[in-house]
């Protein structure tokens, strides 16, 4: 019998994406490409989402947070059953890796476009799959898989182990439940915090241990398998530049794999595919030592968020190949067909300050425009909001070259020429990561931003145009009080406007005036900028200043200014006609607020109880991740929030009877 009549075909002609966002976007433009139909699913906070607003179709899920809707298995089978869909796409996150999902579907005779509920059972769990790997003859991390989850069993095990360890979600992935500890007295904190993080992001708070290997590089084998039993790999992706074991860069191929490694580590992948008969696109995981060793350390069952860069330098379309392989077809190229060409890198642009631990941030995008030479994968439009239940990356950047210095070159400037106001987000720390010499030389590894910080986060010194002198600007030719900016010479009088603003949070004061001849020249701190407006609009600028013609975008949006300039962003609130604000010395007043959008996930004190300032007082839960609340002060404390209740940006959670 030939090959062909005993294929095990499985077709659909319908696709609902259980997922939000810009990967479901992504899944729906490749599967209309070949003639599949697309169903979306939304929450509340997703309404009127770019991903419902593109789909054929769109089915409500329920609440807000994840366990309401994009979490709820009953309640996406039946959307799914609602709007005629015969498969289903889980993207990543989310459902993605969960084998009751997929086991769900398959018993509604539905297509799961991913592997079979057993294989994601097998690797999903980190303790098994270290096992199965291990039996397979593929290298892993030294560490503790047991079952005994006391803290007594933990405490010793890593006393064997040797510090430091590192604390991993059995079930976890993206760096939720995992944490990195450096000795024995810091172990009981870290695991209570490591375990409430993996139930309240995978529902199961088990964890193992690892020996911590030391500044190694983080490499995955993209693998995909098919029902027939081949199986491929298409290259490593270097992952190393990573915050809160989440990353944030990633490349293909590596600066540090070399050709023989390359080969090694994927002729390991393959065969550990093959070992558990896997179908579809997966993902292994490795850290690689600086003597070249490398150790296994998870395998992902899912799409990965950095497939495009894997695309750029093969050529191929990873979704295609996921939708082929869950129709039944086989593989449609061999191993010996994968060739790789040129250099890929993608950035993940995320809302969230880097200036203050990579917090989190939600809000109103009040513009969004992307550079348009480059591959971006995103979900927004300028007014859009960005909701706080969700995680906290809202593009990826992705830029090709024949080198690696020329990807790295054009994805610079794309970054430079990204304009995201209205939310914080880390693209300024992004393009200085780009330019760090060390990441340059190919030297990255996941201590890149650790080693850095200080450089990576230090603002920009104000060259021959000062920022505070141009926000000065802007805030007197946009004020809605004022005259409409007019080319050419004026016959106003001179007198001075004064304005007083804060950028970047730091109170300024200058004064500005129109000149007869039709400059401005802005006065601060005993300095005299004169600037001539060669072309004024809606949201850009074009100056001379002195010898300088330059230009800047910005948005003005009531009292704040956002203005981006040779890539560098400043955030301007006008207080020119607001009362001087009396701020009360940190933790004078003795309350603690929250910091951010998110859920009560454990109050760590009780009222009552006597504080220490600095002292972990609550944990917020937002995008995923957790953040501890400090005291802002020494004394009695009374706590006004609940565990599990939600909590907005500025609300006083706790507040501390100064003593």
């Amino acid at each position: 019998m030939s090959a062909t009549r005993m294929l095990k075909s499985t077709p659909f002609t319908k696709i609902l994406i259980a997922n939000r966002g810009e990967i479901a976007l992504r899944v729906m433009r490749t599967a209309r490409r070949m003639g599949y139909g697309v169903v979306a699913v939304y929450s509340e906070a997703d309404v009127d989402a770019a991903h419902v607003r593109a789909a054929d179709e769109a089915v409500a899920i329920g609440g807000a947070q994840p366990s309401q809707s994009y979490l709820n298995i009953p309640v996406l089978i039946e959307a799914a059953q609602i709007a005629g869909a015969d498969a289903v796409h889980p993207g990543y996150g989310f459902l993605a890796e969960n084998e009751d999902f997929a086991a769900a579907c398959r018993d509604a005779g539905l297509v799961f476009i991913g592997p079979s509920a057993e294989s994601i059972a097998s690797m999903g769990n980190k303790a098994g799959a270290k096992e199965i790997m291990l039996k397979a003859g593929v290298p892993c991390v030294p560490g503790y898989q047991g079952a005994d989850q006391s803290d007594a069993a933990m405490i010793a095990e890593a006393g064997k182990i040797g510090f430091p360890v590192m604390i991993k979600a059995v079930a976890g992935g993206g760096g939720r439940g995992m944490r990195l500890v450096k000795d024995a007295a810091a172990l009981p904190d870290a695991l209570r915090s490591a375990r409430s993080e993996a139930q309240g992001a995978f529902g199961d708070p088990t964890v193992i241990l690892e020996r911590a290997i030391v500044d190694p590089r983080h490499i995955e084998i993209q693998v995909f398998g098919d029902r027939y039993g081949a199986a491929i790999h298409l290259g490593e992706r270097d992952c190393s530049v990573q915050r809160r074991h989440q990353k944030l860069i990633e490349e293909a191929p590596s600066p540090a794999v070399s050709e023989a490694l390359r080969e090694q580590m994927g002729t390991v992948a393959v065969n550990a595919v093959k070992a558990i008969g896997y179908e579809g696109a997966g993902t292994l995981e490795f850290l690689l030592d600086a003597q070249g060793q490398f150790y296994f350390m998870e395998m992902n069952t899912r799409l990965q968020v950095e497939h495009p860069v894997t695309e750029a330098i093969t050529g191929l379309d990873l979704v295609e190949l996921q939708l082929r392989i869950a129709a039944g077809e086989p593989l449609p190229l061999r191993q010996d067909d994968v060739t790789f060409k040129g250099h890929a890198i993608e950035v993940r642009l995320c809302s969230e300050d880097a200036d203050h631990d990579f917090m989190p941030q939600s809000g109103r995008m009040a513009l969004w425009r992307m550079p348009e030479e480059l591959r971006v994968e995103h979900a927004l439009q300028s007014g859009e909001a960005i909701p706080p239940y969700y995680d906290s990356m809202i593009a990826k950047i992705i830029a090709t070259g024949r080198s690696r210095d020329e990807a790295r070159r054009k994805l610079i400037h794309g970054l430079d020429t990204t304009f995201a106001f209205g939310v914080t987000t880390n693209r300024g720390f992004l393009a200085a990561c780009l330019r760090h010499e060390a990441f340059a030389r190919g030297e990255a590894t996941t201590a890149f931003i650790a080693q850095h910080r200080d450089a990576l986060t230090r603002a920009l010194p104000d060259d021959a145009v000062p920022a505070t002198a141009l926000a000065g600007l802007l805030l007197y030719v946009t004020d809605r009080h004022a005259s409409p900016h007019r080319p050419g010479r004026s016959l106003a009088a001179l007198f001075p406007t004064p304005l007083r603003f804060e950028i970047d949070g730091r109170t300024q004061t200058c004064e500005v005036v129109r000149t007869r001849d039709g400059s401005y020249r802005v006065s601060h701190d005993g300095r005299a900028t004169s600037f001539t407006v060669e072309h004024l609009t809606d949201d850009g600028i074009r100056f001379q200043a002195g010898d300088f013609r330059e230009s800047a975008v910005y948005h003005r949006d009531g009292e704040r200014l956002f203005v981006q300039r040779l890539g560098v962003s400043n955030i301007v609130v006008d207080r020119t006609r607001a009362a001087p604000q009396r701020a009360a010395a940190a933790g004078g007043d003795g309350k603690l607020r929250a910091a951010l959008n998110g859920r009560v996930v454990a109050v760590l004190v009780k009222a009552g109880d006597r504080v220490e300032a600095g002292q972990p007082v609550l944990t917020l839960e937002a995008m995923k991740m957790e953040h501890v609340h400090l005291a802002p002060a020494s004394g009695i404390i009374a706590i006004d929030v609940a565990e599990g209740e939600q909590v907005t940006t500025g609300r006083i959670v706790a507040e501390i009877e100064v003593s």
